[in-house]
């Protein structure tokens, strides 16, 4: 993918209030503990992930995407009406149909003649809705256009603590497969993209790759809970089943090295479809794992860990907001001049890997 006239106009995020420490969710498992004599600490100590947020209980993820989505709206400063394509990416959505993406459309009132849809692809849909629309954008279809999602974490995390609990006959190895499960974390994030003729900041998208590593589909995966009951408290009537009561199972090891290989394989194309050498590289935003991958990711792919920005320990892993969130909170904070060469790196299972080249110049607001 190589693009002319995409530019990311602007990145906004939404953090919920609630903090929960990993602390807190191991003295909630304090059942488990015990009976499997599992020594106090260990969530923080193997993952580097200390605290993650919750949104309120029942909250819809069209909510918090419709203010994210207004905050980039907002600092972009587009006439909503130029806006040709909204699109929702997160894991967490209202509904199995309609589309999530059609609330927030209606609460943010842009045109009708706007393209509304929802992508799920893992931890990476925000990445691949983005593609999709710099893709319409280059191809002139539309002006502009927003990738926007909100993940959801407090279900995931209490049916696991249920599960956990209540069923005795897991072993350590077994509970191995949920313990990614309970660093997910919540957040909302958007990115605004538009044409290079109503540009203010000069940030263009250059291009990248998508590739598939499908052999490696059955090492993470997430679907409902049989049982209703190990979810007390947690349903939401407005909500589907399918959401309500969530159950991840994830064989985190394999995962993480193929992960890495995958990506290994990956950075070679990306590099040479961009241009760049990895010295050129100034500032990276990576999708948010844990702490092992994080160091295993750089050392394979000989970049400065120096260079990349994280929100790991205190938001732990927000799924498919967790790149733009990132990235979003490092331009807030001054993470990225001008004159930075920025690379988006999404690795997400599945397995699948979107890499995307950004030069930087200015944010607004």
């Amino acid at each position: 993918m190589r693009y002319k006239n995409v530019y990311l106009e602007a990145f906004a995020y939404s953090l919920p209030d609630e903090v929960v420490t990993s602390a807190e969710l191991e003295a909630r498992l304090a059942p488990l503990y015990r009976r499997l004599r599992l020594p106090e600490g260990r969530l923080e100590m193997m993952s580097g992930v200390a605290a993650r947020r919750f949104w309120p209980p029942g909250m819809p993820p069209s909510l918090k995407s419709s203010e994210t989505a207004e905050k980039a709206i907002q600092t972009a400063g587009i006439d909503r009406r130029k806006i040709g394509a909204l699109v929702h990416g997160s894991v967490c959505r209202d509904f199995v149909e309609p589309a999530t993406a059609c609330l927030v459309h209606r609460n943010l009132g842009l045109p009708r003649s706007c393209a509304v849809y929802d992508v799920s692809n893992a931890c990476l849909g925000l990445l691949n809705a983005l593609a999709q629309v710099a893709d319409m954008i280059e191809l002139g279809q539309i002006q502009a256009g927003i990738v926007v999602g909100t993940e959801n974490s407090r279900a995931l995390v209490e049916t696991t603590i249920a599960k956990l609990n209540s069923d005795t006959a897991l072993s350590r190895r077994d509970i191995k497969q949920a313990f990614a499960s309970l660093t997910i974390g919540s957040g909302s994030a958007a990115i605004l993209l538009c044409h290079r003729e109503l540009s203010r900041t000069g940030n263009r998208l250059l291009g990248g790759i998508v590739e598939a590593f499908s052999d490696h589909c059955e090492l993470c995966y997430g679907n409902a809970s049989n049982n209703a009951e190990e979810a007390v408290g947690i349903a939401n009537e407005n909500v589907c089943d399918e959401f309500a009561h969530p159950l991840m199972w994830t064989d985190s090891e394999a995962l993480m090295q193929a992960g890495i290989a995958a990506a290994k394989e990956s950075f070679s194309h990306f590099l040479t479809e961009v241009g760049w050498k990895p010295a050129e590289i100034n500032k990276t935003f990576c999708h948010q794992v844990g702490r092992a991958h994080r160091r295993l990711l750089f050392e394979t792919l000989k970049l400065d860990p120096a260079i990349d920005f994280s929100t790991l320990e205190e938001l732990g892993n927000t799924g498919a907001v967790a790149l733009p969130l990132t990235a979003a909170i490092g331009i807030e904070r001054s993470r990225v001049q001008p004159g930075d060469r920025v690379a988006l790196l999404g690795i997400g299972s599945g397995i699948n890997v979107i890499m995307l080249g950004l030069e930087w110049h200015r944010r607004l607001g």
